[in-house]
């Protein structure tokens, strides 16, 4: 149980990317007051909370009725968990999100809570694969109820960032992002191998 809990933390807290997020939230919030960016944290927090517990909890139910099997999906997943660990790595993460803000800088400001912060910069395709790879690992629902205050607990944590986004942003500077995204890539990348090996084997079970 601790074990499995420990290895939510890391890998809802590399594909989450919550220090990450604190530049690109500066960025969409430039120039707003205090209380309007507080909110579009807040907003943007409890939306991403929402989907990614939705998928905690009916994630396998709706691969099921797709005809898609666990095992099948742990390989895509891990497959895509290393793409991101990949981008992480040699810093190609980045420049993909800051182009996500500058298409959401034209639409509607109101809306940028939910799209793009929302969905996909946090509750993108990584989490919402690592959230579905996690809940088939749970054993019971014990360890399910577990998964979910660990997505509460880093969103809670990722609110905090937002809030202080501009003091984190600052205090890291560019090398000091350059260094933790790799270091969580490399993380990531060793993680994401162990879901392809797990979805590999039980396909060899199954066989």
């Amino acid at each position: 149980m601790v074990d499995y809990l420990l290895n939510a933390v890391i890998t809802l807290f590399v594909t989450l990317d919550p220090i990450g997020l604190a530049p690109l939230f500066v960025t969409m919030t430039a120039g707003m007051a205090a209380a309007d960016r507080r909110a579009i944290g807040f907003r943007a927090t409890a939306v991403a909370t929402s989907v990614l517990v939705a998928f905690a909890l009916f994630g396998q139910h709706l691969l099921a009725s797709l005809g898609i099997s666990l095992a099948a999906f742990r390989i895509a997943g891990g497959l895509l968990l290393f793409w991101i660990a990949f981008e992480m790595v040699f810093e190609r993460r980045q420049p993909r999100h800051d182009r996500t803000v500058e298409r959401a800088s034209a639409e509607e400001i109101s809306h940028i809570a939910v799209v793009p912060l929302a969905i996909p910069l946090i509750s993108g395709p990584g989490s919402i694969a690592a959230t579905i790879l996690l809940s088939a690992h749970a054993a019971g629902w014990m360890a399910l109820a577990g998964l979910i205050a660990v997505i509460v607990g880093l969103m809670l944590v990722t609110l905090a960032v937002f809030l202080t986004a501009g003091p984190i942003d600052r205090l890291l500077g560019a090398t000091g992002r350059a260094v933790l995204s790799r270091l969580l890539g490399v993380i990531l990348a060793a993680l994401s191998i162990q879901f392809v090996a797990d979805g590999v084997a039980a396909f060899a079970a199954g066989g």
